[in-house]
């Protein structure tokens, strides 16, 4: 049996391949969808040794599939958004304490201890849906600041620029965390020349606005909040874990957590360090449902074991990776 302590604390190339090895082989015999997934591949578990092996579900099973990897109650559903008329991803959570410690640890690996900050959250399109995981995240890290100052942010951007300003002025750390188009909104309304604080973005326009590159982009952000680096955070609703850039656009994982890079012609191999590909993402946490899952994501991974991302597929079924979805 896999634990929660044996996920938490990995600490080598070795241990995570043999963790993610005995997660496959949980995953396999108790997630009836991936294993039945699997077998469409012809993939026997006893020959599977090694990470590249591993089959990975496609991200769109979240849609149409429940993917869970126990028969325990559900403690949380977390959902995707979508426009009007989609399908949205379902990730059904079974220990929810799983996500907390994932993104705890997460945090504290890349910015250290939580009490040091001010989180305030710019997150619009997040707050206004149920089932968000992104916004139960926040709201558990702005308790855990212990902090009056912390808070999420709507639409009262008067309200937010004189915090920030306040806040920044009086030394104190801070990181504004939002929507990229909400970001944009305020420094329209609004240019600062920050010092204490940290902006991440948590990506896309949701609809309301054009969709930029990420160097125009963060220079816009740059200038508008007056920072040298602009952060950002990379997760989804079908992970429990996120990775971080802390600029440039090269993101790190937390250790029990692994970028792939896959051909985007065919979805059983793999690319060399520096070319694009498509995002699969190893995310031990995810040890009720699937920790093995082909994104929609385009990337790039890098030798040191940082990762870009690119961008989207253009079609919605990955190729060559689509059995099963419906």
């Amino acid at each position: 049996m896999i634990t929660a302590s044996d996920i938490f604390t990995i600490s080598s190339q070795k241990q995570f391949e043999k963790t993610a090895l005995k997660v496959f082989r949980f995953q396999y015999e108790n997630n009836l969808v991936y294993q039945e997934f699997c077998d469409l591949l012809k993939t026997n578990p006893q020959k599977v040794k090694s990470l590249h092996q591993i089959p990975f579900l496609p991200i769109q099973f979240f849609k149409s599939h429940d993917v869970v990897s126990n028969n325990n109650p559900i403690e949380a559903t977390f959902t995707s958004s979508g426009t009007t008329g989609t399908i949205t991803s379902r990730h059904l959570v079974t220990d929810v304490s799983i996500y907390e410690e994932s993104y705890r640890k997460g945090f504290s690996q890349f910015y250290g201890n939580i009490e040091d900050y001010v989180v305030l959250a710019l997150l619009p399109s997040y707050l206004e849906r149920e089932g968000s995981s992104l916004i139960y995240m926040v709201e558990d890290l702005i308790q855990l600041t212990n902090n009056s100052d912390s808070g999420f942010y709507l639409n009262n951007h008067d309200e937010l620029i004189q915090k920030l300003i306040d806040l920044d002025q009086a030394g104190q750390n801070v990181i504004l965390i939002g929507v990229t188009y909400a970001l944009l909104d305020l420094i329209e309304k609004r240019t600062f020349q920050l010092q204490h604080t940290i902006i991440m973005e948590t990506g896309g326009m949701k609809g309301k606005r054009k969709e930029m590159i990420r160097e125009e982009l963060h220079e816009q952000l740059c200038n508008g909040f007056g920072v040298t680096a602009i952060h950002s955070e990379y997760g989804m609703t079908e992970l429990l874990s996120q990775a971080y850039s802390l600029g440039n656009g090269l993101f790190e994982c937390p250790s029990w957590m692994q970028i792939h890079i896959r051909d985007t012609e065919d979805a059983l191999t793999y690319v060399n360090d520096g070319k694009t590909g498509g995002i699969n993402v190893i995310d031990l946490a995810n040890i009720n449902s699937c920790s093995f899952i082909a994104t929609q994501d385009l990337g790039k991974k890098y030798p040191n074991t940082t990762f870009e991302v690119l961008g989207r597929f253009d079609n919605s079924d990955i190729r060559g990776c689509n059995l099963m979805v419906v």
